[in-house]
């Protein structure tokens, strides 16, 4: 089935999108929420506690609670312990009314990675929705402006589009970063004005083939002006090539994001994304496997996704591949 690359890759795609978006609602706690750091760290997947709302304000999580008749008997660390009745806010006839489960596991703050992964995954997909948009709209208009300008502009646009495919793109944001220390929005404008050339490239190639075929030309004759001429004929008809490349560019935009937060330079915490996540498990993965695998798991689909869904778009959308 020639559509299944597009029907996957939409499914998973908008199925992090949709998770992600619904981070409000999903994530059962604040991200940066540490309730008991000591009792919570290093949590593994699917572990439940019970949630101790004490007098004086704070948390005790306990992994076994037993009422008694002079209050609570909570076993904490390994050690036993009796709470007083009137220090315990939510005490119940049989222990306290409130739980603390940790579907994915916590970090060694005792925060709740599900809901990290989920409140990351919004940062991590929109830097890389927004930086792949600000790259389309940079590169469409640099190679339009080559494909349509004079001989000397395009000659100049298109050496300057090869300087900057020279660089390493890697070492090059590493570089910035460390100057600059982005913030999100840095991000993005690091990531989308680094990401254009290849789509300038095929927009060029696309308008220059198209200018000279006969609807264009008869167009041209009828007296329409040279943008409606590009904005009614020409755009539409090179946006194929040009929209798979931008698909593929989301999921390479995440990838080198995550690599930046891996290494410090991204998104800093404790705001979550998929990448400083990982980086958070690394020092722990011996021991709590589950901080850095979930993450990069997210990653991994992400990129994933977007390939599939850039196969198929091509797929559809090309006349040549149907």
């Amino acid at each position: 089935m020639r559509n299944r690359n597009l029907l996957w890759g939409a499914v998973l795609a908008g199925g992090l999108g949709l998770l992600a978006a619904a981070a409000p609602w999903l994530a059962p706690y604040d991200p940066d929420e540490q309730l008991d750091p000591a009792a919570g760290s290093f949590r593994p997947p699917g572990t439940s506690l019970a949630a101790v709302r004490l007098a004086d304000g704070n948390w005790r999580l306990a992994d076994r609670v037993e009422r008694i008749p002079q209050g609570l008997r909570i076993e904490r660390l390994g050690r036993r312990e009796v709470l007083p009745a009137g220090r315990v806010l939510n005490l119940t006839s049989d222990g306290v009314a409130n739980r603390r489960f940790y579907l994915l596991g916590s970090d060694r703050f005792g925060r709740d990675l599900w809901s990290r992964m989920l409140w990351g995954g919004q940062i991590s997909l929109l830097i890389g929705l927004f930086a792949a948009a600000l790259a389309l709209i940079l590169g469409v208009a640099v190679g339009a402006a080559a494909a349509l300008g004079r001989s000397w502009i395009d000659g100049l646009l298109m050496r300057l589009v090869d300087a900057l495919l020279s660089f390493p793109l890697t070492l090059l944001l590493v570089a910035l970063a460390v100057f600059f220390q982005p913030s999100t929005s840095g991000l993005v404008l690091f990531l989308g004005g680094f990401g254009w050339m290849g789509i300038s490239r095929l927009a060029r190639a696309e308008i220059l083939g198209l200018k000279e075929r006969e609807f264009v030309l008869a167009a041209r004759a009828i007296g329409l002006h040279p943008f409606k001429v590009f904005w009614r004929h020409l755009l539409p008809n090179a946006l194929t090539p040009v929209l798979v490349q931008t698909a593929l560019l989301i999921g390479q935009v995440i990838l080198s994001e995550s690599s930046l937060s891996f290494l410090g330079l991204g998104v800093q915490p404790p705001t979550p994304t998929w990448g400083n996540l990982v980086a958070e498990g690394r020092e722990s993965l011996p021991m709590a496997w589950w901080i850095a695998t979930f993450p990069g798991a997210a990653i991994a689909v992400a990129v994933i996704a977007f390939n599939l869904l850039g196969d198929g778009l091509r797929d559809v959308l090309d006349p040549r591949t149907r």
